[in-house]
């Protein structure tokens, strides 16, 4: 079939029409499909608040960042203006370490002032999507990936450093040693161009180990 389109966003029919790929493919990612079924699309609002929300998820669970950004949502309306408001005291008190308030901080700063339009995004291609949030501190791979995936839905996206997935692929591969991430890049190639669908299978089939509700992705 013709590879999807790099700028294509997903949606639920090409989801679906990854799983078929993916799963003619690869027996072991249709055993999750036919076990578990289609996992969910896990999308996001592209925008400030949702790439502040993934910086407060970095190293710590879902469940931990969301409720400091609810905390943070309960104290302004989430723009990068009201945040800049915000002072040392007020966002330690909400939940922020010194090192995300420096980190987002620095975002909104850089959309505030025009350096960073995020509604650009949108239109231009991965690796010029990456050399733009790279620029920002304590923005790196595994932040572009998960916006990309789930804000963009880019459908050959791969967070190659996510704990889960490497997880989840080392159980399901049955692999004596968790793989690093360049062996994760190497070993899931035969998966384009639906690697953000291969991605969501992985992340669902941790789910169903961990006996958790929602996605635990980190660095």
């Amino acid at each position: 079939m013709t590879p999807t389109p790099e700028l294509e966003s997903l949606t639920e029919e090409s989801l679906t029409r990854g799983l078929m790929v993916l799963a003619n493919i690869d027996s072991d990612l249709a055993r999750i499909l036919e076990t578990l079924g289609p996992p969910p699309m896990w999308s996001r609002e592209p925008g400030f608040a949702t790439l502040l929300c993934i910086i407060l998820e970095q190293q710590v669970s879902v469940a931990a960042a969301r409720a400091v950004f609810n905390r943070l949502c309960g104290v302004v309306v989430m723009t990068p203006e009201n945040f800049l408001t915000l002072d040392d005291v007020q966002l330690r008190g909400i939940g922020f370490s010194r090192q995300k308030i420096l980190y987002c901080r620095g975002l909104a700063n850089a959309i505030a002032t025009g350096q960073l339009d995020l509604s650009k995004l949108e239109t231009m291609d991965e690796t010029a999507i990456r050399t733009e949030l790279k620029c920002l501190k304590g923005i790196g791979d595994w932040t572009v990936d998960i916006y990309l995936l789930m804000a963009l839905q880019r459908p050959d996206v791969f967070p190659k450093g996510d704990l889960a997935i490497a997880i989840a692929f080392q159980k399901l591969k049955n692999l004596a040693t968790r793989p690093t991430p360049v062996q994760l890049e190497a070993m899931t190639q035969h998966w384009r161009p639906w690697r953000a669908v291969a991605a969501r299978l992985l992340w669902h089939y941790y789910l169903s180990n961990a006996n958790v509700k929602s996605v635990t992705v980190y660095p």
